[in-house]
């Protein structure tokens, strides 16, 4: 039998919402992977069981899921029949970086109101005209998930590694779109390549190449919600060509790049 999908994603004019992704899957599982923005999610039938910083977590029905950016996860059913979700992108103006450690903390929060205000934000989003009532809810959730993380004062550790972990990632943001060889990020961070492989994944829980990977995928549905063909969103997102997009699209987003784009709402 063929495995169930069915998948809905657009882009709405509204300020802080990079992105709006529905989904139902019943077999797909998601790699481990990183976004460039908060993941804020909900599940409206069976649950999701996935991996954050190393941790096993759950997202049962009554909750709500925050994912921070940068902070490698993955994702699976967690039931036979699968799950149908609803998420929310949001950028960085909705919770800055301090938020992110408390989020990894505590990324499950177990807040009825909450639960029902992001499910009123999602039914704003779908009807065009209703972008004010959407930006109100949208400032209201906001609110609500700053006072659940409440970040406290950074509290500084020492990792092996760390620093030049942190610049390999610098690097490959830099050359996103472009690449950098591993021999030559190595000379730049004075770093033996083996070594920064290994710090790399140490200090973020995920392999460059994979971090690379999924920040291009993160490129490329933002390209495609544009209105950019797949033949082009390829290259401009990093990939060596539409077949090589299509391979690594489907394995993070589940469907591929041309499906994914004509689920489109205009925004």
């Amino acid at each position: 039998m063929v495995p169930r999908q069915e998948i809905s994603a657009w882009r709405p004019r509204v300020a802080g919402v990079v992105e709006v992704f529905h989904a139902h899957f019943t077999e797909h599982a998601y790699p481990m992977h990183v976004h460039d923005a908060w993941t804020l999610l909900i599940v409206d039938d069976g649950a999701v069981r996935y991996e954050l910083d190393r941790y096993e977590r759950g997202t049962p029905s009554d909750t709500v899921s925050l994912l921070p950016p940068q902070v490698p996860h993955n994702g699976s059913p967690a039931t036979p029949h699968g799950f149908h979700k609803r998420v929310l992108y949001l950028d960085m103006t909705q919770l800055d970086e301090s938020f992110i450690g408390p989020a990894v903390d505590g990324p499950d929060l177990a807040d009825p109101v909450l639960r029902r205000r992001v499910g009123q934000l999602h039914t704003a989003l779908a009807n065009r005209g209703d972008e004010l009532e959407a930006e109100s809810r949208l400032a209201l959730i906001g609110e609500r998930l700053r006072g659940h993380l409440r970040p406290g004062p950074a509290v500084g550790r020492a990792e092996p590694g760390r620093g030049v972990a942190q610049s390999l990632r610098d690097l490959l943001d830099e050359r996103l779109r472009g690449g950098i060889a591993l021999e030559e990020a190595a000379r730049l961070v004075h770093a033996h390549p083996a070594h920064l492989v290994r710090a790399f994944s140490g200090a973020f829980g995920i392999a460059p190449h994979q971090y690379v990977t999924s920040r291009r995928v993160d490129l490329a549905r933002r390209l495609l919600l544009d209105g950019q063909p797949p033949g082009e969103v390829a290259t401009a997102a990093g990939f060596y060509d539409q077949s090589h997009l299509t391979r690594h699209f489907k394995r993070f987003v589940g469907t591929t790049p041309g499906r994914y784009a004509r689920t489109g709402i205009a925004g």
